[in-house]
């Protein structure tokens, strides 16, 4: 097989690979300002799509302009979820030069989406293709391309901890070629569930106090976990911006086998006050003794433009992040320096700051875990700051392992 690094190598956003010319793996953008997009021309008679996040689906709508009608291959959730980021950008960006494909193509794309479900092997431009349970978000696949000689295993993001929407993957399929993503390649994180301890406690500690909580999620995924959190702990939630839509998109019907427990969000749902943001609501709830859940979550927009200036000036309150906050983004440099640009002024925050590690990606000890069962395998790293720097740990530790260059070709067999 002959792979082509059109994004995501040696970085992070944009994921796309190319096998043989002819099938495409993930499409995805980086949501920097500006955006910016995989490299190359691509022209595949067919899509796969690992996971429903912006950094491998962002572009997907492009790949049906003009003539071309690639079949794309999915899950039921991710494919959902692409829509939804689509939509999404056609309203941040639709009509300039950042946005790379229109409505029209948005429509194309649903006339040639194929969802399968894990362990169903289909083909896909003459490969037989099998989705296994990546434990990442809901819907989100290790994807196995098998062209009859070579079976390479692309992981997508994945995590091997039990998260409370989804389960850690125990997928192991044999594999000649493992292409390995590397997120947290050097982090090694304490168990999760001392995480949610120490997170819950937190935000009681805050209400008891009188105070209300921010706590910026991102919008598919982390949103849902801290609802499920909040409503197994019994405290008050409101929930804003996208996460209220990718809830129930999460809990339709063909979506809920996807979920480890979709009793329990649906549960957690009822127990939650979705927000819609009209007549100053936003404003009369910051000022509630309250847990509000929204997006962005890097301060980068959305709701949390309005709740978290709100409620900054009162050291009682605290703003609780929940994420990677990436260099130059407010979320980032209200956790350094205690201050952020958000909307039109930087704001000094005097209320209270935490950041809480709930990451859908495997740790440093989880990713060997998991490479473990390869070996005998080729890896090639990719989806990481330090691709190359864990590749050679990989290589001291006895695997067969590289980093290859964004635009690159590389040969597996």
């Amino acid at each position: 097989m002959e792979i082509r690094f059109c994004g995501g190598a040696r970085e992070i956003g944009r994921s796309a690979l190319v096998i043989d010319e002819t099938l495409l793996v993930d499409f995805g953008m980086d949501s920097g300002n500006p955006p910016s997009f995989p490299v190359g021309d691509v022209s595949p008679a067919a899509v796969v799509v690992s996971h429903g996040h912006l950094d491998h689906v962002g572009t997907l709508p492009a790949l049906v302009s003009g003539d071309a009608r690639p079949s794309v291959h999915w899950t039921p959730p991710t494919r959902d979820l692409a829509m939804v980021l689509a939509r999404d950008t056609l309203t941040l960006h639709g009509g300039s030069y950042d946005c790379p494909f229109t409505e029209t193509e948005l429509a194309r794309l649903t006339q040639v989406s194929e969802p399968h479900g894990y362990e169903e092997s289909f083909e896909a431009a003459g490969y037989e293709i099998t989705f296994y349970d990546a434990g990442h978000i809901p819907g989100s696949a290790h994807v196995l391309i098998d062209d009859g000689e070579t079976r390479l295993l692309y992981t997508g993001d994945f995590h091997t901890e039990d998260q409370r929407l989804v389960a850690g993957t125990t997928a192991r399929p044999d594999a000649d070629a493992v292409i390995c993503e590397s997120t947290y390649a050097d982090t090694t994180r304490p168990p999760r569930e001392a995480i949610e301890t120490a997170f819950v406690e937190s935000l009681e500690e805050t209400l008891w106090e009188g105070g209300t909580v921010v706590v910026p999620a991102f919008a598919i995924g982390r949103t849902q976990e801290m609802l499920a959190l909040c409503g197994e702990a019994d405290l008050e939630c409101y929930v804003d911006g996208m996460g209220t839509r990718v809830t129930e998109i999460l809990l339709r019907e063909a979506n809920q086998p996807f979920l480890r427990d979709a009793d329990a969000l649906r549960r957690a749902a009822g127990h939650a006050r979705f927000v819609d943001g009209r007549d100053g609501q936003r404003e009369r709830i910051a000022e509630q003794n309250t847990v509000i859940v929204t997006t962005s979550g890097m301060l980068h927009g959305g709701p949390a433009m309005t709740y978290v200036p709100a409620i900054a000036d009162h050291p009682t309150n605290k703003i609780a992040m929940t994420g990677y906050q990436v260099d130059g983004t407010p979320g980032r440099d209200l956790i350094e320096t205690g201050s952020a640009e958000l909307g039109d002024r930087v704001h000094s925050v005097s209320a209270q700051v935490e950041q809480y590690d709930f990451s859908a990606h495997a740790d440093r000890d989880g990713l060997l875990a998991f490479l473990e069962s390869y070996r005998d395998s080729e890896i090639l790293v990719d989806h990481g700051d330090r691709c190359e720097a864990f590749a050679a740990d990989l290589r001291e530790d006895g695997f067969e392992a590289f980093a290859p260059e964004l635009g690159t070709q590389y040969s597996v067999a």
